[in-house]
């Protein structure tokens, strides 16, 4: 696999040479190291660099936000942030209000290569999603749009194929009638009927966007998603003779969106939350933390003992479905609002908000393990695991999540040298 190149763009020599030792050590091509916000956006045209790790207070006439504002919307490159904590706390409100798009000095190598690939691929599926936003667009416009017209007293004057189509209305059924009595629109953030569309138009004299989660209830009561916009009919003098409604059926683009953030946060054999999304979560955990002096939470990580002989012995097929039963019973073992993660192989994390202290997390982890002693029937065989469980808590101010999934990897490796089929506490 090819190398990420990197702009460094930190005023500190000592530290931008440190930023670059860590950086290749961590596999990455590092492109160029500059001071200058003017000269990193001449760069970033030139060389076309992955990401840029920039300063967010750079010195100079162009400040490091604007530099990044720059590069990320011109240039569609991811950006990181870094930022001492003094300036962390001032800016985080506005600035890196976004997860994953800075990281703090001092740090670690381990958590600015987890920035690092966090950013790199959220810009990716971003990009994804644009794509494929794009792509649907361009088919949906191939085909055509609903367009129905009005006079200014809000009664339909005609509508075209598509439209009887997507409303269940015909043309001549609908002739005459009020807007709102054929179109009837909801918007679902709200939960509220959308009326008056005619009379709004006409009396703004602009164009109305419908809103993001517009519903159209049709003629036989299905709810269709739908989007574009309300405009006024002008005639040559300018004076509004009429409303034009122009919209679309948009409920596959709504599902593609969703599938491609599915995607994106779920494991796509157990529809467990995949990495991503638990780590996300856990920080989130790890904030809410930081504001209670009296919550806690903790952390399991958990590792299959002999899915190797299962897999050996019966194929991936059958390891694939057991996966999935394991899946299953992790969820079983928790609350409503605990999260199980796959974290990869046969490894899953465990995420226990709001507990009242270690025991909570203990008895979860024997739970586990008397629910993955029953055997899972697949194919007529009996299959059975158990599971070494390393645990961690908030006993101390975590303040990263990779730190803490550390100490539980570290704890569940301690279980596997007690003999496997038990639970181990990071201490």
């Amino acid at each position: 696999m090819f190398a990420r190149k990197i702009l460094v763009v930190e005023d500190e020599k000592i530290i931008a040479s440190n930023i670059r030792k860590s950086l290749e050590k961590l596999g990455y091509l590092v492109s160029e190291i500059t001071k200058s916000g003017e000269y990193a956006i001449k760069k970033v045209a030139e060389n076309h660099p992955h990401l840029v790790l920039i300063d967010i207070c750079l010195a100079g006439e162009i400040d490091g936000l604007h530099v990044a504002d720059i590069i990320q919307n011109h240039f569609h490159v991811p950006v990181v942030y870094l930022t001492e904590h003094s300036e962390y706390k001032t800016l985080h409100k506005n600035q890196l209000s976004e997860p994953f798009n800075y990281i703090v000095k001092p740090f670690i190598e381990s958590d600015l290569h987890f920035v690092i690939e966090m950013t790199l691929y959220k810009h990716q599926s971003k990009k994804i999603l644009y794509e494929e936003k794009q792509r649907l667009t361009a088919i949906i416009n191939s085909m055509g749009y609903a367009v129905i017209v009005t006079y200014t007293n809000g009664r339909i004057e005609m509508m075209n194929p598509i439209a009887e189509l997507i409303t269940g209305w015909k043309e001549s059924e609908a002739f005459g009638k009020d807007l709102v009595e054929v179109v009837n629109l909801v918007n679902k953030d709200v939960g509220e009927t959308i009326e008056n569309l005619t009379t709004y138009v006409i009396e703004a004299g602009e164009v109305f966007n419908l809103p993001e989660n517009c519903t159209l209830i049709t003629k036989d009561g299905q709810e269709i998603a739908i989007g574009d916009n309300v405009a006024p009919i002008r005639d040559r003098n300018g004076n509004i003779t009429g409303v034009v409604l122009v919209f679309q059926d948009i409920t596959k683009r709504k599902q593609t969106e969703a599938q491609l953030i599915r995607n994106a946060f779920y494991d796509g054999l157990t529809e467990l939350p995949n990495r991503v999304l638990f780590l996300d979560r856990l920080r989130q955990t790890i904030e809410r933390s930081k504001r209670r002096s009296d919550y806690y939470f903790a952390v399991l990580f958990l590792d299959l003992d002999g899915f190797k002989e299962i897999n050996d012995r019966f194929g991936h097929g059958i390891g694939d479905d057991f996966l999935v039963a394991i899946a299953r019973r992790l969820e079983s073992c928790l609350r409503g609002g605990d999260t199980v993660a796959r974290f990869g192989g046969d490894e899953f994390t465990i995420l226990l908000e709001d507990i009242k202290d270690i025991t909570d997390a203990t008895n979860v982890a024997k739970r586990i393990q008397d629910s993955l002693r029953l055997p899972v029937n697949l194919n007529g065989y009996q299959l059975s695991a158990t599971a070494s469980i390393g645990i961690t808590w908030n006993f101390t101010n975590y303040e990263e999540p990779a730190t803490l999934l550390r100490d539980a990897d570290i704890a569940m490796y301690r279980a596997k040298r007690q003999g496997k089929a038990t639970y181990a506490i990071f201490s």
